[in-house]
This record gives C-alpha cells, sequence and structure tokens, in this order.
C-alpha cells in the first residue's frame, strides 16, 4: 500500500504539471554538461548494510561512531530507489579504495578496495546498477594524508616520497615527479577498470596547478565524459568550482530568518554572467563540515527546507550531503557521520522530489538566462529564461508575508504566473505589475504562461487526481473488509 500511495502522489504531480503548461517544458538540446547535474554525496559505510559477510568483526561496530558500521556497495544498491525518487543524477560515494576508517580517509592502498564495502564484482555490479537507473557514479580520490600504513610507505625506495606524518597519517611530497606519475598511474588504473562517470580529487594539500591539470587531462584520456571535480579550492581545470567558504553562506544566511543574503551569489555570479564557462559547487555542509542544522537557530526542519530548496534553484552543480532529507545533525566528524535511519519519512524528501522534477525536466530552470530581481535580507527574487520557457522563482526567508512586485518587463504580454508547488495564479494589475503575495518561508517556483481564464486542463486534472485518490481509499477498505471477514 506504500508503493501505492507512492504512485498516486507521483502520478498526481506529474499530472497537476502536465495541466500547468500552456508551454510544454521545453528539452534540453545542448550536449549535458556537469550544470545539468545534481550530487548525493554519501559515505558507503554509514548508508545502508546488506550483509553481514563482509564485516570484518575486528574493526566494525555499530554501537561505536568512530568505527565501522557495516555499510556496503550492496546497501547502496538495495537503497538507490530513495536516491532516484528525490531526483539525484549523480551518487557520490566517497573513498572506495581499502581503509582504516569508516569515511575511507585512511587509505592504505590505491589499488584494491575495501572489503568492508564489498568485493570488485560487488562494486561493478553497483556501477552498472547505477547507471541502469539513469543515474551516474563518482568516487573520491584521496591524493595525499593517507594512512602512515600505505603500502608505499612500506617500501623503503619511496622514504623520499614522504614530507611528514601526523596522528596516523602521511603527507605526500605532491611537488616529487614520482610521486606524481604513481598517483596519476594509479587513479588512470582504476578509471580504466571501473566504468566511474567521475573522480572528485581530495586533500589536494601543496598539489600545484600544473599537476592537477595533468592528472584531469589523464582521467579524460580513459573517457573524456568522466567528470572531474575536487572538494578544495583551486585554479585547475576541474568540471565544477569549489569554495570553502559557499557552505558557511548558506548556513549563514538559512540559519535564521531575515538574515543577510547579499553575499549568496558571490561565487555564481561570473558564471551567470557568462564570464565563466565552469559552475561552481552549492552545498549547504559536506561531509568535512559541521552539518547545516547544528548551526540553525529556529526550528531547523523550515532552515533546513529553505537551504535546500535555494541550493537547488540557483545556477550552479547542487551538491546534498547524505541524511539532509531526514534533518540529519552533527558536529563535524562521526557526529555529523550518523547511519542512515530509513525508518525516518519527512515532508523534505517529498518537498526535495518535487523540486527536482521541475528542475531535471527543464533545461531552463539548470542553464538558463539569469536575471536577479530582488535579494534583500533573506528575500530573493530572480528570473531564469530562455527562447522557450521563463520561470520566477521566489525565496522568501523573512519572518513576514511578502508582496512582490515583478515589473511586466520580466513577464510579458497577456501573461500569468503560475505556482508549480502551491499552484497559485497571479495575473498582471491595471499598472503592468504582477503582485505576488508568498507566506513567510515559503520557496516558491512560477512558470510564465499565456493568461489561461479558467484552465479546463487544470479542473480536469485535479479531478483525475481526487478520483484516483477515492479509488485508493475504496481499495484501503476493502482490505480492511477482506482481513476482518478472514480473521
Amino acid at each position: 500500500m506504500l508503493k501505492l500511495s507512492k504512485w498516486i502522489r507521483t502520478t498526481a504531480m506529474a499530472t497537476l504539471l502536465f495541466a500547468s503548461f500552456s508551454t510544454p517544458i521545453a528539452s534540453a538540446e545542448k550536449p549535458r554538461s556537469i550544470a545539468d547535474e545534481s550530487i548525493y554525496d554519501l559515505l558507503v559505510d554509514r548508508y545502508f548494510n546488506a550483509t553481514n559477510e563482509n564485516d570484518d568483526i575486528s574493526k566494525t561496530d555499530p554501537k561505536n561512531p568512530a568505527k565501522f558500521a557495516g555499510g556496503d556497495f550492496q546497501g547502496i544498491i538495495d537503497k538507490l530507489s530513495d536516491i532516484k525518487d528525490m531526483g539525484f543524477t549523480i551518487v557520490s560515494i566517497g573513498s572506495v579504495f581499502a581503509t582504516e576508517s569508516y569515511d575511507g580517509s585512511m587509505v592504505t592502498s590505491y589499488h584494491q578496495l575495501e572489503p568492508n564495502f564489498g568485493t570488485e564484482e560487488e562494486f561493478k555490479k553497483l556501477i552498472q546498477i547505477v547507471k541502469q537507473n539513469g543515474m551516474s557514479i563518482m568516487v573520491d580520490f584521496p591524493l595525499t594524508n593517507v594512512s602512515e600504513n600505505h603500502e608505499w610507505a612500506e617500501d623503503p625506495k619511496k622514504a623520499s616520497w614522504i614530507v611528514g606524518t601526523a596522528n596516523g597519517k602521511l603527507r605526500w611530497d605532491l611537488k616529487n615527479e614520482e610521486v606524481q606519475k604513481a598517483l596519476i598511474d594509479a587513479i588512470v588504473q582504476f578509471a580504466s577498470t571501473y566504468d566511474v562517470d567521475g573522480i572528485r580529487l581530495t586533500n589536494l594539500d601543496i598539489a600545484d596547478t600544473e599537476f592537477l591539470n595533468e592528472m584531469i587531462d589523464a582521467i579524460k584520456s580513459v573517457n573524456e565524459q568522466i567528470y572531474v571535480i575536487s572538494n578544495t579550492e583551486s585554479n585547475a581545470r576541474f568540471d565544477a568550482k569549489f569554495y570553502d567558504e559557499v557552505s558557511k553562506i548558506f548556513s549563514h544566511a538559512f540559519k535564521n530568518i531575515d538574515e543577510d543574503t547579499s553575499d549568496l551569489l558571490k561565487h555564481f555570479e561570473p558564471y551567470v554572467k557568462g564570464e565563466e564557462e565552469i559552475p561552481t559547487q552549492i552545498m549547504i555542509d559536506n561531509v568535512n563540515t559541521d552539518r547545516f542544522l547544528y548551526t540553525a537557530e529556529i526550528y531547523p526542519p523550515t532552515r533546513l527546507k529553505m537551504a535546500l530548496a535555494t541550493t537547488l534553484l540557483l545556477p550552479g552543480v547542487p551538491v546534498m550531503q547524505y541524511g539532509s532529507e531526514i534533518a540529519m545533525n552533527g558536529k563535524a566528524g562521526p557526529e555529523a557521520h550518523q547511519i542512515y535511519n530509513f525508518k525516518t519519512e519527512t515532508e523534505l524528501k517529498k518537498y526535495i522530489e518535487d523540486i527536482q522534477l521541475l528542475r531535471n525536466k527543464s533545461e531552463t530552470l539548470r542553464r538558463g538566462d539569469f536575471n536577479l530581481i530582488q535579494n534583500k535580507n533573506g528575500l530573493i527574487v530572480f528570473q531564469r529564461s530562455s527562447e522557450d520557457e521563463n520561470w520566477i522563482i521566489v525565496i522568501n526567508n523573512t519572518g513576514m508575508r511578502e508582496k512582490i512586485e515583478i515589473p511586466k518587463e520580466f513577464v510579458g504580454e497577456n501573461k500569468e504566473l503560475r505556482g508549480m508547488l502551491n499552484s497559485e495564479i497571479f495575473r498582471e494589475g491595471e499598472d503592468g505589475i504582477f503582485r505576488i503575495i508568498q507566506d513567510r518561508e515559503v520557496v516558491e517556483i512560477y512558470q510564465v504562461i499565456d493568461e489561461q481564464g479558467i484552465n479546463i486542463s487544470y479542473i480536469l486534472a485535479m479531478a483525475f487526481v481526487y478520483i484516483i485518490f477515492i479509488v485508493f481509499i475504496i481499495s484501503l477498505i476493502k482490505r480492511g473488509k477482506r482481513k476482518r471477514s478472514q480473521g
């Protein structure tokens, strides 16, 4: 029945969307790029433990947050539908190499997979299943700060490769040409062996731009379609830029209502103005930081809803950490890396699905022209437009119900604004201004459509939805009667 309920909800949403468009959402015509993607970022060990057979009892203890919990490749396969349903197009699974730590950071080999995560066959199966579901898979490759027990460190001939050790980790000399060649060979071998769609280079440390570009070129020589990104600021030719400050800006802007949002577009402006071809990764936190909710000051679920919606709608590459959709909290480290609780059902999951349904369907929402209409103390209004579509997005992260005035120049003649999440309609005033009334702490996506008058197709669609709902309720009642009669 849960599956039927979910099917009814999905059908209703799709039907209402279809009925709402006087002009269908345009299909993407440009070659797909990373700007079209959205990334779901997880840790294999913390997602789902599908089998205990690969759990090394010497290092696995789900009750100890600092040790392995047992999550594995098969666990991601078993729960992949959760990620797919939310509309994410890339599953980023962190480092999969042999490691002494649950988060993959204490790498002991670049040539072996972590046994606790599963076998080579299971990893290849995961890659295959992800692709069959129309998504891509990305893995992390740590350049340094690996375990002091790394296999290279055991070779006396490689002693000069090491420039320091601390807390059980060692640093490679990333200026050393032998180290550079070995790292490039290792990642090329990995990319050639496993058909992954993305590589995230982590722990860049002192790696210079020339070396990083050489590594990026080597990865793309295996497959030019592989996305290569990083979680460190760099001038190298990554497919998406990363700025430490982005998550801090979002954390500040949405931790409370009426916060200063003037810096929100700081790292996106060159891209939206066409001065920069590389989009920026947009995130409210990441696996190395405190959770967003750790900083939120009032009613955390609402804070999270506002922040995540904004990351999905601003121009760039949305990156969401696993568990954000179930309001996971915690300070950086094991506390923030809780085992995913699949029994937690939240409204936020469905909210993300609805926004992603629109984003994935519309190239304009992902890569259309961007015009900022208003941005002040939590009230953010902007336009995404193309020759085919026109959208107005309103983010009201204030403590008041707001009246937003949209000049006719942004909308056009004989048009109206139809809200896609709450179904409200706003039309042009006598003075040529479109006045939107939007409640506090609400995000709405308005599509500009031809003025409809009474929308017969919309009414029919609503009737269709209610009929489905009634059939569903009747089926529940009949099933209940059958169970009672059998009892």
